[in-house]
């Protein structure tokens, strides 16, 4: 980590100047300052209200309210790259597939133009339309005092810990299982696999059969059986999933999207229950926090694993129709920042907090391991590195954790975050308690008011086994059981 004095300028109009510089990466851009010093500018300015609003399938809406420069001369560019920018994390973090933009027309037509089948964010437009939400994206333009009024929902997630469960999470390189009785975890299991180049459908299949098979040879019997996995998730059915991106599309169709409807079939038709793998880490979160609202509420949980996993409890304890794939969100600003590898995107969360971040800085750290060698494998070099003391492997972490400082200030941009739940294989060890000081003395100095409010619930070794196995298992209910 590098004190800097200079500033990083993205336009004429926009300049930030931030206290820390990632060692290994001294030109990243953070979001957090680059969008505060754009709304300063647009108050002395004369600021424009504009309000985007993403409604889903379940007929839910979330309205975010800004404000642009006015929109002419060299202002034009700054708005364009200010309004699309938070477009692409509203729509990561929220989800939609009518995009209202309440406010300046022009801004409107630019967004259409670039979220579009020909736009620069082609795979946005499809991902978010067709695969997710099952219908074209469209944008209305309307002006600011016709916003639709925000409708958003939550339910209540699992926390059922009655009879005899199982509980899996499905990740980029291993699937793990648990068994779980009246929510006292009694086996547990972790499998290498490797899921994303499988373009045969009854590999998923048979590999997470076999998963559910090794735990339940540890229970009397199976009541119920509950799951995570990275990917969207509607209902149990799968709509998107890097886990599944080598399946052809019409094999996806008919195979994988009721994957775990024919699971739950060959389990006897049993309550099962499959969430995305940041909602369950969220929901882990506040189990392991309490029972309190006050406690237990307001959680935002992320995980640093093959790729970058979230989800987010509210203050009161329950869980919205939010995406929250936070590995799509907007992080650096940088024109050349790196590019994730699915979409495209340069500067998103996946190539800043995971695997993928840290093989990436293998090359500035002096750290030369084979092309060819897996990102699970490049990390635990890079741990025994870090553990012997290794400097080149010091300043991988204390990279991560300035991008970390600066990007929890993002995050409290679009959450409500009181409990910041931090886990992942890239946080084990030296490296992960280095990534999260780092983070604080970034947080302290740039953003106090954040650092003040927002605290760090880092689960032990035995709550990263069990915590997220039992929150899994917990997911469904059995109605059986309970009226009994």
């Amino acid at each position: 980590m590098i004190k800097s004095s200079f500033a990083l300028q993205m336009s004429a109009a926009i300049s930030v100047s931030p206290k820390f510089r990632p060692v290994l990466d001294p030109e990243f851009l953070p979001a957090s300052l680059w969008n505060r010093a754009y709304r300063r500018l647009a108050h002395i300015r004369g600021a424009c209200p504009l309000a985007i609003a993403l409604e889903r399938s379940d007929g839910s809406v979330s309205v975010f309210h800004t404000a642009t420069l006015p929109h002419e001369g060299a202002n034009i560019a700054v708005n364009h790259r200010y309004t699309e920018r938070l477009l692409k994390y509203l729509l990561w973090q929220k989800g939609g597939w009518r995009i209202t933009i309440a406010g300046e027309p022009r801004i409107a037509e630019y967004l259409r133009a670039v979220y579009a089948p020909e736009g620069v964010r082609a795979f946005d437009y499809r991902f978010m339309g067709e695969r997710v939400y099952g219908r074209p994206m469209t944008f209305e333009s309307v002006p600011y005092g016709a916003c639709p009024e925000e409708r958003e929902s939550a339910t209540p997630l699992g926390r059922h810990l009655d009879g005899c469960r199982i509980g899996f999470d499905l990740g980029a390189s291993d699937r793990k299982c648990a068994a779980v009785i009246e929510g006292k975890v009694v086996f547990s299991d972790e499998v290498p696999w490797n899921p994303a180049v499988q373009s045969d459908p009854q590999y998923h299949y048979d590999g997470v059969h076999d998963s559910l098979k090794r735990a339940a040879a540890h229970l009397p019997r199976v009541d119920a059986i509950g799951g995570s996995a990275a990917g969207v998730y509607v209902a149990n059915e799968v709509r998107v999933g890097s886990l599944y991106r080598a399946v052809p599309q019409d094999v996806f169709d008919t195979r994988i999207r009721r994957l775990f409807f024919d699971l739950q079939t060959a389990w006897n038709g049993i309550p099962f229950d499959v969430v995305n793998d940041g909602e369950v880490t969220a929901l882990a979160g506040s189990m392991a926090l309490g029972s309190s609202a006050l406690n237990a509420g307001a959680v935002l949980g992320v995980a640093f694993g093959s790729s970058l996993a979230a989800g987010y409890v509210t203050p009161q304890g329950n869980i919205t129709s939010w995406l929250n794939e936070l590995a799509f969100v907007p992080v650096d600003y940088r024109e050349d920042a790196p590019a994730d590898e699915w979409s495209g995107d340069p500067g998103v969360g996946a190539q800043y907090f995971s695997q993928q971040a840290v093989g990436r800085l293998l090359t500035p750290a002096g750290i030369d391991l084979p092309s060819e060698m897996a990102l699970p494998v490049k990390l635990e070099h890079v741990q025994k590195l870090m553990a012997a003391g290794d400097a080149r492997a010091r300043k991988i972490y204390q990279t991560i954790g300035v991008y970390f400082g600066y990007n929890i200030a993002t995050y409290a941009d679009f959450y409500e975050v009181r409990n910041l739940l931090v886990l992942g294989r890239v946080l084990t060890g030296a490296g992960g308690d280095l990534i999260l000081s780092t983070a604080t003395e970034v947080l302290r100095a740039e953003f106090p008011e954040i650092a003040e409010r927002i605290r760090y619930h880092i689960p032990d070794e035995k709550e990263k086994r069990h915590g997220q196995a039992i929150a899994a298992a917990s997911l469904p209910s059995i109605p059986t059981l309970e009226t009994n």
